[in-house]
């Protein structure tokens, strides 16, 4: 078959399978894989064997960049150290005793292989994470998991590039650790640029269409350089999404956002959705390069295994470690509070001058109060999200396997000892972890009754971020600040409805008079000013993003409609 053919194929199997997983409780990724590990077998199907660097290259970038772009960036730096801390010390951890383990268990492999493989085993995939999202549980535990595996990529690929290096050469312990920081330093700067240069071009672009195509190459403008300098493509591409994300809501208008996101969700299931299935009908390929090897398909399974275990309790001990110091961490948060309250007391009392007499500057009082709103904020949020043994206990199930894993190990050079054994043996790490934590996950989290935030609750923040945008909205209504796109004041009477309108929240009735429109352009005018608060708010990080984002999708469609009527108006 022509490759059009299988790509036809290919997506009407991803669009079947994601269409029926959820309607019989199973995981999609779970079914893919499966149905990829048995198209493998079929009669007419002969060994399918991937580049590894389609993976790598040209699937991954674009995956990580799309959901960096999406991970809430005031939740991503309130748990940095720990996500720091999973995604490199948790992999060079569990890669040097994934190394001693094999080396004990195959006889004559060498350490420097046996670390490398372990650096493959390692991580944990950012698309197996789909998996989690859907189980219904904390949005932190999200965060941290999407955190990790967004970064600790870097971490295994420069490790196994170096444990594969002092197979050959001498490599010592300092020259692996600043390959590292080079690696990941560089990636850092580019994926920073990019991502300020992607915002800034597009601003440029008025045509939505041009736009959004704009933004499909951006993960690769980050990737291709950071490479080509021989740093780590895929943490620049996940931090220019980081860049780009922060900045889209502020920058781009809400047309563009909207038409962009429904774009990336359709690249992201086909993207998402063809890795697993790929990693499927590769098994057949595998087995059939060990079995013209001097080793059997049951020994990779064997060392798949001890693999997988090694990991899996390197894991659970760095995740009970840290779980016993994010508890020790929140018992100490209503002291810092405190103090933070009172230092907030002082800066509200504090005179406006200096002890010289000098006027103090606004702008430095404004810097030190959003400071302080912030920490503030972390700190509710940390009394409030709290991990305890059962949120641990789901952190070390959700830390799947995926196809990095798979990739990375048909990267190893095709003269390393044992490669096809060791090939597979990263393959039972991948599918096994995935197939049976991924199945085991949503059962687990409804046995330990881990559920994600209340409803109730919600709500009631939801009704309060409402009027707090309400009053920020009508606070600029009384300045006069709101103007008609000529520069011209409302009039008194459009003014007065659109106060009534926000004190409401009933949307008016729409007729077409002057008035009326005049009323739109108002209501587009507040609808800006709510934006602007509402941006003002998440950089404080006083509510969760996940509501802010709500809220934003429909300020963003109120915004839509008002300017599809005024259009088919006109």
């Amino acid at each position: 078959m022509g490759f059009l053919t299988v790509a036809v194929i290919g997506v009407l199997v991803v669009v079947l399978v994601t269409t029926l997983a959820p309607k019989i409780g199973v995981a999609a990724p779970l079914v893919l894989t499966l149905v990829g590990i048995g198209i493998s077998f079929l009669p007419i199907v002969g060994p399918i064997e991937i580049d590894p660097e389609w993976i790598l290259a040209i699937v991954l970038p674009p995956l990580l960049y799309s959901t960096a772009v999406n991970t809430p960036t005031m939740e991503f730096r309130r748990d940095l150290s720990t996500i720091s801390v999973f995604a490199v010390l948790l992999v060079v951890v569990s890669a040097v005793g994934v190394g001693f383990l094999l080396t004990w268990l195959v006889p004559g492999l060498e350490l420097p292989i046996g670390i490398a493989v372990g650096a493959i085993v390692s991580p944990t995939d950012a698309v197996a994470t789909t998996i989690v999202r859907k189980a219904g549980v904390s949005p932190r535990i999200v965060t941290v998991l999407e955190g990790e595996a967004l970064f600790n990529d870097a971490s295994s690929l420069v490790l196994l590039r170096s444990a594969v290096a002092a197979f050959s050469v001498t490599v010592s312990f300092w020259s692996v650790a600043v390959d590292f920081l080079y690696a990941v330093l560089l990636a850092l700067l580019i994926g920073f640029v990019v991502g300020h240069i992607n915002i800034v071009i597009r601003t440029k672009i008025p045509q939505v269409t041009s736009n959004v195509a704009f933004s499909l190459v951006v993960p690769f403008l980050a990737y291709v350089p950071a490479e080509h300098l021989h740093a780590s493509g895929l943490v620049a591409a996940v931090t220019a999404g980081l860049v780009t994300g922060n900045h889209t809501p502020k920058r781009l208008p809400a047309e563009v956002r909207i038409a962009e996101q429904t774009v990336w969700r359709t690249i992201e299931l086909l993207l998402e959705s063809g890795v697993f299935l790929l990693m499927g009908v590769q098994l057949y390929a595998l087995l059939n390069d060990v079995h013209y090897s001097p080793h059997t398909e049951w020994m990779a399974l064997l060392l798949g295994v001890a693999a997988a275990t090694v990991v899996i309790l390197t894991r659970t001990a760095f995740v009970t470690a840290a779980v016993w110091l994010l508890a020790r961490r929140a018992k100490h948060a209503s002291d810092h509070r405190e103090r933070m309250a009172a230092f907030q007391s002082m800066l509200d009392s504090a005179p406006p001058t200096d002890p010289r007499g000098h006027p103090v500057d606004p702008r430095r009082i404004n810097r030190v109060q959003l400071f302080v709103e912030r920490k503030m904020a972390d700190l509710d949020y940390l009394a409030a999200e709290q991990f305890g043994w059962k949120d641990g206990i789901i952190l070390v199930t959700a830390g799947m396997r995926g196809a990095i894993t798979l990739a990375a190990a048909q990267s190893l050079p095709l003269e390393t000892p044992h490669r096809s054994l060791l090939v597979l043996a990263a393959f039972v790490v991948a599918a096994g972890t995935l197939i049976v934590q991924g199945s085991t996950l949503s059962p687990l989290v409804k046995l330990l009754k881990v559920t994600g935030r209340d409803p109730q609750a919600d709500d009631e923040l939801m009704c309060r971020l409402r009027g707090e945008l309400a009053a920020a909205a009508l606070a600029d209504l009384e300045r006069g600040t709101l103007r008609r796109p000529d520069g011209a004041q409302f009039s008194a009477d459009v003014i007065a409805e659109s106060r009534k309108l926000l004190e409401t929240a009933i949307d008016p009735d729409e007729e077409l008079n002057e008035q009326a429109e005049e009323l739109a352009y108002l209501r587009l005018e507040v609808i800006e000013a709510q934006r602007a608060e509402l941006l003002r708010i998440r950089n404080q990080g006083t509510y969760p993003s996940e509501l802010l984002d709500a809220k934003l999708a429909q300020l963003d469609a109120d915004q839509i409609g008002i300017e599809l009527r005024q259009r088919s108006a006109d």
